[in-house]
């Protein structure tokens, strides 16, 4: 009979270790939670007014990108430019819209060509991104994000 009372001791002095605390258990679920996740995507892109909040995240890209191209042709098409031959050539517009809705240009592709044709092309453009309609942040679960973009200009003069 002893023999078992030890046992049963030892057994109840043991049995901490067999079932996990609620921080062990909750940082598991944090970690299965985190690896779920997709970091690179957002659940809800940075919205114009005139695009649909409740649209699918498809429907919300396309207004966005539509938004954004229609804005910076009008901005380039405001202006008049003298140029010797012609201009076949894309340049790459990096900006970062933050969780704030702000806009700001990160990086933009330097091409000779259009640097000497167009002097003023990085002006335009960042003119052009400073003066767009407001945006409403991306969101990501529910909580506004900062996101980065990437849009091509594509120049022809032909």
């Amino acid at each position: 009979m002893r023999k078992y009372g030890i046992l049963c001791l030892l057994c109840i002095l043991t049995a901490c270790d067999w079932f996990p605390s609620k921080e062990v258990r909750t940082k598991r679920l944090v970690d299965q939670e985190m690896q779920t996740i997709d970091w690179n995507g957002v659940d809800q892109y940075p919205l114009f007014d005139n695009c649909d909040e409740v649209a699918s995240i498809t429907g919300q890209k396309q207004c966005f990108e539509a938004t954004l191209l229609r804005h910076f042709s009008a901005t380039l098409n405001e202006f008049e430019y003298q140029l010797e031959g012609d201009v076949h050539d894309t340049v790459h517009v990096d900006f970062k819209i933050d969780k704030m809705g702000a806009i700001s240009l990160l990086h933009m592709d330097k091409n000779a060509r259009v640097e000497d044709q167009i002097p003023e092309f990085e002006i335009i453009i960042t003119r052009s991104l400073m003066t767009l309609p407001p945006v409403a942040p991306a969101l990501k679960r529910g909580i506004p994000v900062s996101t980065k973009f990437r849009i091509p200009i594509v120049l022809n003069t032909k």
